[in-house]
């Protein structure tokens, strides 16, 4: 893989043609395909190579930013304000996976401060190699062994490079390794059998070194635990960076807090409005079994895609790959918490549907899970259609290849939570009372998510009081609060995504729909703004109609 890695770098400094923006795409996701750290997002993830394992040395960090300098010097070189506004768009796309890059080995350095980032590069990479359904032939196979047998390598790197590691961040990867023991030998035990014959040995050896390197690796964090620093945030001046360069978001802190609360303010009087006209409703029931679950969500899918078209609101392709769940196996479920059960279209598996693995029903089941399994239409909207897997999916056809490769969980994330409250406000739960409720919930969850974020980012907030402030506001169960609150200390500006993005997609709907008068069509918007869901909405503002006022907000770029 190293060889591999520096034939690429070389390609990278001298490309073989004249340099163009496709060009110089191809080049950064295939490099970033390998350098791009492990996260829990959902969303957010590449199609690693074969072989691939993660390696985040001292030399694969100076690696790095030599690379990126070559790649901000081949973008500068590409600077020409004469080209249309759809090339400059497509220039800033690159310029934004550039400074995250730069935001991850630079500003947020979470392979100094952050023991998760580390935990980050074991276990979920594992789990990631799990998480389409099998089978698992010889190649993936030998993928799962490779990034069992880097774990203890990944661990040694780790104690080399935190040199400022943070209490709360080292708190919260001793919780996450706490009894990792039985969990990855139940997961390898269970998987073992559908690998392939030469892999099982290589799994079999490597299990036990890999627990042994976590376990390791936890004791040495409870031992300096009491020395580190009780510091978490990235700062204003971080969080700013991020802001401009990285999300293409044109709002201050305080800006992104006062659109938060308002937001808040307005879920919390729709939920208590619906309370008071479905008093005496009942509650929805849960369905029996994760079969009855699966046959729920194939008639919300289809029950969508027919109500779309029928309201003229998106047009939906009938090809387009579905959107299914089915049972979590064995393996999996042995690692929960360690990546999300979701497998969304990318270009590793085209035509492929996007499907969820969903747990047995039960009173015990988190804040999502458990909604999931009473009716699946409201979470369907955010994460199937017309949300993450729909817009996945269709950006994938996009007939201009930069976009198909770029990706932000940022636009993504904003479309998708648009999308809950479209088909709400549309009628689709017109005679589902209690599923109207569900969606107000789920509003003013993802609205104090800003508050959270933002108060996090600039150390107002310990992890303690976000959680906390999670809990008794949504309300949700302390287990998914404490998580989102620990993920989204470890991500700044990732949480901010969900509620800020939807308040930019109904901007620039009105904006659009001024513009146009009584030429404009919802069909025709929704069609341009999900085709291009993966591209910050301050770009699509300025492709769409022409208004450059957010771009320049943000200013030139880096």
């Amino acid at each position: 893989m190293r060889s591999a890695l520096l034939s690429l770098v070389l390609s990278i400094a001298t490309p073989a043609a004249a340099d163009d923006l496709q060009a110089l795409s191809r080049d950064f996701w295939s490099w970033r395909a390998v350098t791009k750290p492990m996260d829990r997002d959902d969303v957010n993830r590449v199609a690693r190579p074969h072989g691939w394992s993660p390696d985040w040395s001292q030399e694969s960090i100076e690696t790095r930013r030599r690379t990126l300098a070559l790649f901000e010097t081949r973008l500068k070189g590409l600077a020409d304000p004469s080209r249309p506004v759809a090339w400059q768009v497509d220039r800033r796309l690159l310029g934004s996976g550039l400074a995250r890059v730069r935001w991850e080995l630079d500003v947020l350095r979470s392979w100094r401060r952050d023991p998760v980032f580390w935990v980050d590069q074991t276990v979920p990479a594992v789990a990631e190699a799990l998480l389409a359904p099998p089978p698992f032939e010889k190649e993936r196979s030998e993928d799962v062994a490779a990034r069992l047998e880097s774990i203890p390598r990944t661990l040694e790197q780790a104690r080399a490079s935190l040199d400022d590691a943070a209490a709360p961040f080292a708190k919260l990867a001793i919780e996450d390794l706490t009894g990792i023991g039985p969990k990855l030998k139940a997961s390898m035990a269970a998987v073992s059998p559908l690998l392939a014959p030469d892999a099982r040995g290589r799994v079999t050896q490597a299990t036990g070194a890999a627990v042994a390197a976590l376990d390791s690796f936890r004791v040495w964090l409870e031992a300096r635990l009491p020395l580190l620093p009780d510091r978490t945030p990235v700062g204003r001046e971080g969080y700013v960076f991020f802001l401009r360069n990285v999300a293409l978001v044109p709002y201050t802190p305080e800006e992104l807090l006062a659109m938060g609360r308002q937001e808040y303010e307005r879920s919390v009087w729709l939920e208590v409005v619906e309370r008071q006209r479905n008093a005496g409703v009942p509650e929805i029931p849960m369905v029996a079994d994760q079969t009855a679950q699966s046959a729920m969500t194939r008639r919300a899918e289809a029950e969508i895609r027919r109500f779309l078209e029928d309201e003229a609101i998106l047009s939906v392709p009938a090809d387009l790959p579905h959107y299914v769940d089915l049972p979590v196996p064995a393996y999996l479920e042995a690692l929960d918490g360690f990546a999300e059960w979701t497998l969304f279209a990318n270009t590793a598996r085209p035509g492929e549907p996007s499907l969820r693995w969903i747990p047995k029903p039960s009173p015990k089941l988190g804040y999502f899970a458990g909604s999931m399994a009473k009716d699946r239409r409201p979470h369907m909207s955010h994460e199937g259609i017309p949300g993450h897997a729909f817009q996945l999916a269709l950006a994938q056809r996009h007939e201009d290849e930069l976009r198909r490769a770029f990706y932000d969980s940022g636009p993504i994330e904003g479309l998708a939570f648009y999308s809950e409250e479209l088909l709400q406000t549309a009628g689709l739960y017109a005679e589902s009372p209690k599923a109207r409720e569900m969606v107000a919930n789920y509003m003013r969850l993802r609205a104090l998510r800003v508050e959270v974020d933002v108060k996090l980012a600039l150390g107002t907030f310990t992890i303690s009081q976000a959680a906390e402030y999670l809990r008794t506001s949504v309300p949700m169960d302390a287990a998914t609060a404490r998580a989102e609150a620990a993920s989204f200390a470890s991500s700044p500006g990732q949480a901010i995504t969900y509620q800020i993005g939807k308040l930019q997609v109904q901007r620039l709907l009105a904006d659009t729909k001024r513009a146009q008068g009584d030429a404009f069509s919802l069909r025709a918007f929704h069609d341009f703004v999900y085709r291009n869901g993966n591209v910050p909405l301050s770009l699509q503002r300025w492709e769409l109609l022409g208004q450059r006022d957010d771009v320049d907000a943000l200013g030139p770029v880096r």
